[in-house]
């Protein structure tokens, strides 16, 4: 198997008219989505575009999809955007890829002519309404190997400026082959599909969808601010799997919807991107006892999830839930700062290698040099990996616990602090649901938000009593919800927005 497009031909033949895609306006079977999809790929190849990027800017729906792998089907890039991404992120895109197509609906159509991008538009019903063109399609796939780029996914800088990680057919084939017996991804799975189309976090369940026939339902980030409406949801769609940024679920659990009812069909729960408070964890498990839970992590520049831990044990409220091991043909090591291996227990960078790791960043030859490099340990033939740039040790069982980011390493007092440890401490007080600690470094003090019933006062005595005086925030700000992105991670940006604005 070299095309990712050959899981999604054997599912459509298989379960032709079972819904691959949903959402509480529309629905796409599986002999739909594939004949969109060369329908629209035909439309691409008839305007002359070639293995270049093209740009899907339109609203999370199940047509989006069918656009993404329109793109496929071109032997083309889908670079996947937004209306709800901030206006700034979208023009430094724009400006990086120069594309000549633009897939557009009527939510973003307007905003790319405000761009300048006009003559580029493609508007999405005139791609699905052209006559697929099967000898154009199978000139695309002769030529086709399974190193050939499939996807521009953006991801924020350190500098501001956006990194678009490339990848393959090959890694998204070896992670579907990987991932979807992890989750155990099969035909009567449903999903709920809480992340954007333009993070990589969807294709845990777009790869099982097409691999495995499951049915995947799409949410709306307004769900969440509802806790009893995400419930409402998943129970009505009889949703068995979900695949969430660990916020999203604590989103849920923190704000107490599970007094009020509980998922009903859960059989999988898998939860990653952040750290996940043990005290939320084992709120989902008291709210769904026949669940599997299982912790996932991986980077965006490794395609997605690269390791994974299925809940065996108890764990105290200080103890990290590990991420356990490697998926399968994914190769991993903790690099000491001298580039030399860390010994079992010890601290060290996770380098990533194998095909997982991506083909690198869009037209930006310096900072793909700086994280895809020769691997250290093999000064034999050449050998890229990726340094994640994510701290981890392994524990007295042999699994990955992942510590901290290395730019989340601060120095305060003269000692070196991990913001994750203060966050995870300040989650283990009676009354706090989950909290972000952040450092202002024109001040040289960590500030802490937190969110929950918990008074600042017993939160700080708490901390006092844990922590080590130099670990201490200066100060501590309670919200009834931390603000999230549209991800459903924790904004920080946003956070440490609000923290100046108080500090002026």
């Amino acid at each position: 198997m070299k095309n990712i497009l050959e899981f999604l031909e054997r599912t459509a033949s298989d379960y032709a008219d079972k819904t691959a895609f949903a959402d509480e306006e529309s629905a796409l079977s599986f002999a739909q989505l594939q004949a969109m999809a060369r329908s629209g790929g035909s439309e691409l190849l008839s305007r002359g575009l070639k293995k270049e990027p093209v740009v899907v800017f339109m609203k999370k729906e199940p047509r989006t999809i069918a656009a993404l792998f329109a793109v496929i089907y071109a032997g083309c890039m889908y670079v996947p955007m937004d209306v709800g991404m901030p206006l700034h992120r979208v023009r430094m895109i724009l400006k990086k890829l120069s594309p000549r197509a633009i897939i557009c609906d009527e939510s973003s159509t307007a905003t790319a002519e405000e761009l300048g991008y006009g003559d580029k538009i493609i508007d999405c019903t005139q791609l699905f309404s052209a006559q697929a063109d099967d000898a154009a399609l199978a000139a695309v796939r002769a030529r086709q190997i399974d190193t050939d780029p499939i996807y521009i996914v953006f991801t924020s800088g350190s500098t501001g400026t956006p990194k678009g990680v490339t990848a393959c057919h090959r890694s998204l084939i070896d992670y579907a082959n990987a991932l979807c017996p992890v989750i155990g991804a099969a035909a009567d799975s449903v999903f709920a599909m809480q992340v954007p189309l333009y993070v990589d976090a969807c294709m845990k369940e777009m790869l099982s969808v097409i691999k495995c026939g499951s049915t995947a339902y799409l949410m709306q980030q307004s769900l969440f601010m509802s806790p009893l409406k995400v419930l409402d949801f998943l129970n009505r769609h009889e949703i068995n799997t979900v695949c969430w940024v660990a916020s999203a679920l604590t989103m849920v659990s923190g704000l107490g919807a599970f007094a009020e009812g509980r998922p009903e069909h859960l059989r999988t729960v898998c939860f990653g991107s952040e750290v996940f408070p043990v005290k939320q964890l084992k709120l989902w498990q008291q709210a769904a006892p026949e669940a599997r839970f299982i912790n996932l992590y991986g980077p965006t520049e490794a395609t997605g999830m690269s390791f994974y831990y299925e809940v065996d044990r108890e764990f105290a409220d200080n103890e990290p839930i590990p991420v356990g091991r490697p998926f399968d043909n994914t190769g991993f090591f903790l690099l000491r700062e001298d580039n030399t291996e860390a010994p079992d227990g010890d601290l060290g960078e996770i380098c990533i290698r194998g095909t997982a790791v991506t083909l690198g960043y869009f037209d930006d030859p310096e900072r793909t040099a700086l994280a895809f490099v020769q691997n250290p340990l093999n000064p034999h033939y050449p050998e890229l990996i990726y340094r994640t740039g994510d701290l981890g040790r392994l524990n007295e069982r042999g699994e990955l616990v992942f510590v901290s980011r290395k730019d989340n390493q601060i120095k305060s007092m003269g000692h070196r602090v991990e913001l994750g440890e203060i966050e995870a401490c300040a989650c283990m007080a009676d009354g706090v649901e989950n909290a972000c600690c952040l450092f202002d470094k024109a001040k040289k003090k960590l500030y802490l938000y937190y969110m929950g019933a918990a008074e600042e006062k017993s939160v700080r005595a708490y901390l006092i009593k844990e922590l080590e005086r130099y670990m201490i925030p200066a100060k501590l700000y309670r919200m009834d919800t931390l603000p999230m992105l549209p991800n459903g991670k924790i904004d920080r940006n946003l956070l440490m927005e609000k923290y100046n604005e108080r500090n002026l």
